[in-house]
């Protein structure tokens, strides 16, 4: 099991109060997002570069920065609004130095020099069904990185499409269920084409599974 930091529960339990307040976290007990934020920690490596694909209120991204903080951390997401609060967040979790947010759709940003095949770890929580995620995710991937995602607690038995992950040089990996979390790992085998992701939109709209 890797080694999680010590840090400052109240405060990461204050922030993310106030992502609830401003609209941006789900349902339940904010220690409870945390606990299962926490459940990706044995699914990234050691000084690895992340990216919370996503991110919205800030979980599992600010979650996992206050506690491996042997890695770095981007946060992506669409919304202004949220990408406002995640950069008042990294400050007052004071994570400036480690983590950054990345405001955009994904199916651009997975092309810009900078972020593109740049990440060991992809994070997902809810972003989308299962092959507009894997399209979305697959274009940060380095050639040995990984796509790690929260699965819903009735999924399918074929949820992850075989086939249609080979298309974008993935395979299926580890499925590691805790008491807080059920994680589905996804592994590249190789660098996606460059024709994924497609343009903005066409992933939902033509699902390549």
């Amino acid at each position: 099991m890797t080694e999680t930091a010590e840090y400052d529960r109240e405060t990461l339990v204050g922030v993310l109060e106030t992502s609830r307040s401003w609209g941006f976290l789900g349902p339940g007990d904010v220690e409870a997002h945390i606990d299962h934020a926490i459940g990706y920690v044995d699914l990234i490596p050691s000084n690895s570069r992340v990216l919370d694909l996503g991110s919205g209120g800030g979980v599992p991204g600010l979650v996992l920065a206050v506690t491996r903080r042997d890695c770095r951390f981007t946060l992506l997401d669409t919304n202004v609004r949220r990408c406002t609060f995640l950069r008042t967040a990294m400050e007052d979790l004071e994570l400036t130095t480690r983590v950054d947010v990345a405001e955009g759709r994904a199916e651009d940003l997975a092309r810009d020099p900078h972020l593109r095949h740049s990440f060991d770890v992809v994070v997902a929580r809810s972003f989308g069904a299962p092959a507009v995620l894997a399209e979305c995710a697959v274009g940060f991937l380095n050639q040995s990185g990984s796509i790690v995602v929260s699965e819903p607690p009735e999924r399918s038995a074929n949820r992850w499409d075989v086939d249609g992950l080979a298309t974008l040089g993935l395979e299926p990996g580890r499925m590691v269920v805790r008491e807080h979390s059920s994680l589905q790992q996804l592994k590249a085998v190789s660098l996606c084409s460059e024709k994924y992701p497609r343009r903005n939109g066409v992933p939902s709209r033509k699902p390549l599974f």
